[in-house]
């Protein structure tokens, strides 16, 4: 079967023609011109879709879209995505339906993303995995028994949220010490700045001194590879922290395998490995069975193939 995955972004739109065996047939990118307001963002969807249909040499199944914000349970309508000027409560997918004539589905990106490894990455070899999403915000996904687990009202698997510490820093979570606030990407260089700027002498500092904001997780990734230990000390704290939060996941959820992807996820045994270690450390002695982090390599492709796999999984196909 052939079907169309969109990945709507504040920047780019991301559009991919999908066969469900072989994955991504052809896929592009447009900008998303979010300034322009809703009406525009849509039309650039439904084209992005029309570009998408115009490769494909046999039907169209139908189309996914994955979008931030909150998604309705039946996978139509997306209330309030951020850095989307003038968008309310809107139902995406009928609107979409009338400008292009597919039947569309949509689902919170991060859920696409633990859809597209459950069915194509690293997911496949698991009935039940754990998807966590170190991006922008720390997100993720819950793939049960090879379906995604929504809870009630479409809104499951806020891990980002999850607190650690009512005391620690702040985020875009209601309370201090969400683990986003040590993940998130522009958290953890902040927090990497607050210490990096008690170091003159360290190359970080000299790097950065002149423009803090410049400083990214891939930074610290690149001079640890150099054996900067200060850099390497910071992705260790961060990586403790996400094995913290991975230990209430396990708990609450009984579900053993994690599957991590995102831009910091680059920094791979850095983070992981002390992600590992402080969670076997802390998990009841039943659940460190079979416990293991495994990283997704096709990054950003889960999505699409997450939001391409959406007209199938809605269908239990």
């Amino acid at each position: 079967m052939v079907t169309i995955g969109i990945d709507l972004g504040g920047t780019n739109i991301k559009g991919a023609l999908i066969d469900s065996k072989l994955g991504i047939l052809y896929s592009f990118s447009i900008e998303t011109e979010a300034d322009r307001g809703k009406d525009h963002v849509i039309d650039r969807v439904a084209t992005a879709i029309k570009m998408a249909a115009d490769k494909a040499e046999s039907e169209i199944f139908g189309v996914g879209i994955g979008s931030p914000g909150v998604i309705s349970y039946d996978r139509t309508t997306v209330s309030v995505p951020p850095n989307f000027p003038g968008w309310e409560k809107e139902n995406l997918a009928e609107i979409l339906k009338n400008k292009t004539g597919y039947e569309c589905w949509v689902d919170n990106d991060a859920n696409l993303m633990a859809l597209g490894s459950s069915r194509f990455g690293m997911g496949q070899k698991f009935d039940s995995f754990i998807m966590i999403t170190l991006g922008t915000g720390v997100g993720g996904g819950i793939i049960y028994q090879r379906k995604l687990y929504r809870g009630v009202t479409g809104g499951a698997a806020e891990f980002g949220h999850v607190i650690i510490d009512l005391n620690g820093p702040e985020s875009l979570s209601p309370t201090k010490g969400g683990i986003e606030a040590y993940l998130g990407q522009r958290f953890l260089s902040k927090l990497a700045w607050d210490e990096i700027k008690k170091r003159p002498d360290n190359p970080l500092y000299e790097h950065f001194v002149d423009d803090p904001t410049r400083l990214e997780p891939v930074h610290l990734v690149k001079e640890a590879d150099k054996g900067n230990k200060l850099a390497t000390e910071l992705l260790r704290r961060a990586g403790e922290k996400l094995g913290v939060a991975m230990v209430n996941y396990v708990h609450v959820l009984d579900i053993r395998k994690v599957v991590v992807s995102g831009g910091v996820a680059k920094a791979g045994e850095y983070i992981l490995g002390p992600a590992r270690e402080m969670a076997m450390q802390r998990l009841l002695k039943p659940f460190r069975t079979d416990f293991e982090i495994l990283y997704e390599a096709l990054g950003n492709d889960a999505a699409l193939l997450g939001a391409g796999s959406l007209p199938l999984e809605h269908h239990n196909i």
